[in-house]
């Protein structure tokens, strides 16, 4: 399960023009466009669920969803974005579409946004038998089937689409009431279950590869490896750190075959790396922030529910103000 964005203003395609002129206009809808946030869950099989849309508008109402795609549900909020309610509303519409119950228990896998970590949402997938498994952070990227094969060619199709409604409707601006009109039309072809199934391969979970990661993907991250903070100790400046004296062993030649090769004292050449070595990021200075990071977790386990649910507890109370005494 993975969210993505879909804004009313589309990235003009490539246009076609004479030979030497600079500038070719091609119109959008604004200059600005709104977004409407799209949340899809597919399987390993290659089957997808309705998708769920979330305008941003303080109600929402039925022709919202006017042309989409069958079955679809949606909600709306002022900003736009998933958060814990609107999250509890997808689980429902995903527990009624993917008939999971305890005989035919699920699992759902998604990352660790805090709108992902509702109580109510966590207790209503246990009770139906969803298991609910988050990645580890920062690796959707490469983790997320979602995003590795199918949000991507959907974007491509939404944008074609947007221009061809453009091109169509002269004269009119499009708004995010024409979004599950296009989103019926291009979901299809990028939601397809070649491209899904293309995902959960490449991700290395189904099938399970567990060294689908080769060791050169992770060179671009070498020249910022640093030492865990706990383990850096600050020295003052006013310290002098002395250093041994490097030993050297003198060995005298020892008897022996005359077929014997003496070891050669000759260093190994020099590698570029040598010579220039590259450049290293300097050890990580902790932040005082109230975000506390996350670590992958079946959330739906016991422990860790309860661990979430005494957290939100405890961020509650911060931020209830109590009242002022009158003098």
């Amino acid at each position: 399960m993975d969210e993505t964005r879909i804004t009313t203003v589309q990235k003009p395609d490539r246009v076609i023009g004479r030979r030497g002129y600079k500038q070719i206009g091609k119109i959008v809808s604004a200059e600005r466009g709104t977004l409407v946030t799209l949340a899809l869950a597919v399987s390993a099989t290659g089957n997808s669920i309705p998708p769920f849309f979330i305008f941003p508008r303080v109600h929402f109402r039925d022709h919202f969803l006017r042309n989409a795609p069958p079955s679809s549900a949606g909600s709306a909020n002022p900003s736009g974005w998933m958060n814990a309610e609107h999250f509890f509303a997808f689980v429902k519409h995903f527990v009624k579409h993917s008939k999971t119950s305890r005989e035919r228990p699920s699992l759902l896998i998604l990352d660790n946004h805090d709108s992902h970590l509702s109580i109510d949402a966590l207790n209503y997938c246990k009770e139906n038998g969803v298991t609910v498994l988050s990645f580890p952070p920062h690796c959707s990227h490469k983790l997320q089937p979602l995003d590795r094969s199918v949000y991507g060619p959907l974007k491509k199709y939404v944008n074609s689409s947007c221009d061809a409604w453009m091109t169509n409707h002269p004269g009119h601006t499009m708004t995010i009431y024409d979004i599950p009109e296009i989103v019926n039309s291009c979901l299809p072809l990028a939601a397809s279950p070649a491209n899904i199934k293309a995902g959960f391969a490449v991700t290395g979970i189904f099938p399970y590869n567990a060294h689908v990661f080769q060791d050169e993907e992770y060179m671009p991250g070498y020249v910022t490896d640093r030492p865990n903070p706990e383990n850096v100790q600050d020295v003052p400046a006013n310290v002098t750190i002395e250093e041994d004296p490097a030993e050297i062993n003198f060995s005298e030649p020892q008897p022996g075959p005359s077929s014997r090769r003496s070891p050669s004292n000759t260093p190994p050449p020099p590698t570029p790396e040598n010579i220039r070595p590259l450049p290293k990021a300097a050890p990580e200075k902790l932040k005082s922030t109230s975000r506390k990071r996350r670590v992958t977790a079946i959330l739906t386990d016991t422990p860790i529910k309860d661990t979430l649910e005494e957290e939100q507890k405890n961020k509650r109370k911060k931020t209830i103000v109590e009242p002022k005494k009158k003098e």
